[in-house]
């Protein structure tokens, strides 16, 4: 439930009860240490699950999706959605010479991987904001300023709303795009744009807005014109990876691993593996997500599951 005692107490349990093996998808990752101490004293291996466990060097391995690769793949969709580059990110013909304005958005501090995030998308932005293509008007440009804190949406919607207000002339002035690195962050950012009268939809001015997860509700504002993009991960890929990573372990052998030099949560570098991410457009709804039965289309329709 999104509850950093209730965990503690749970992996405390686990641990109590003779848990051979842990894989812990951490809610804050540094929250940990008393429970991974215990478990390596114990001589229990532990898999941390999509998000790192950090400052700990009783992390045996890591499972997620390539997260540098999220945020350079967020930085492509926002291109490509201002006209700037195609969906590859090749320089379009006929891309428009700017200035265009922009805004950031990082997720919460105390993830691991919203650095990644923000810094693949920085790095792949980096060149249209040198050259002056790009500008962050309200210069809220480092990820402590753009941070939001355990991926809020509500305090998303409010750093908005009050950036509208100083730098935006409460909407009255050109916003061409926001850099969301989540879902629930580009709703609520969605969400303070319509209010200050962008939109509703990208064809009316609302600015391309990018996302993460490929929640629901998210999907159904793709496929309604509102959100440009989000980025899916799979999670039956991952669930199936962090299995032959257990099974693995479980029977003496080393876990395969295609990631041993990024990872390193500050006392070690966790050895990985990391899934491929797909980008998410209106145009790839009925192929990618429909068409592998992540969702229905009448899900789709409705932006809820069944």
């Amino acid at each position: 439930n999104d509850d950093i005692p209730t965990q503690t107490q749970q992996i405390d349990q686990m641990i109590t009860n003779g848990a051979k093996i842990l894989v812990i998808a951490s809610i804050d990752g540094t929250a940990l240490s008393s429970q991974l101490d215990a478990a390596g004293a114990a001589n229990i291996p532990v898999v941390s699950y999509d998000r790192l466990i950090r400052d700990n060097e009783n992390v045996d391995f890591y499972v997620s999706f390539d997260n540098y690769k999220v945020g350079v793949a967020q930085g492509k969709a926002l291109l490509y959605g201002l006209g700037l580059t195609d969906k590859d990110g090749n320089k379009a013909a006929d891309a428009p010479k700017g200035p265009l304005n922009i805004e950031l958005f990082a997720g919460s501090p105390d993830d691991n991987n919203a650095g990644f995030f923000f810094n693949g998308a920085m790095d792949t932005l980096k060149p249209f904001i040198d050259d002056g293509t790009l500008v962050i008007k309200s210069g809220q440009t480092s990820f402590d300023q753009a941070a939001t804190l355990r991926w809020s949406q509500e305090a998303a919607q409010k750093r908005m709303e009050d950036i509208l207000t100083s730098t935006y002339g409460g909407g009255t002035e050109p916003l061409a795009g926001v850099l969301s690195p989540f879902d629930g962050i580009s709703r609520g950012i969605i969400t303070a744009l319509q209010g200050a009268g962008y939109g509703p939809t990208i064809a009316d001015g609302l600015p391309v807005v990018t996302g993460q997860d490929a929640e629901i509700a998210s999907i159904k504002l793709i496929n309604d014109g509102v959100q440009q993009s989000t980025i899916f991960k799979d999670t039956r890929l991952l669930a199936d990876q962090a299995v032959k990573t257990v099974e693995s372990i479980g029977s003496g052998k080393e876990p395969e691993a295609n990631d041993t030099k990024t990872y390193d949560n500050g006392v070690k570098v966790v050895p990985s593996y990391l899934l491929e991410v797909q980008t998410i457009y209106k145009d790839n709804i009925e192929s990618d997500i429909i068409g592998s039965g992540y969702y229905t289309a009448d899900e789709v329709a409705a932006g809820v599951t069944k």
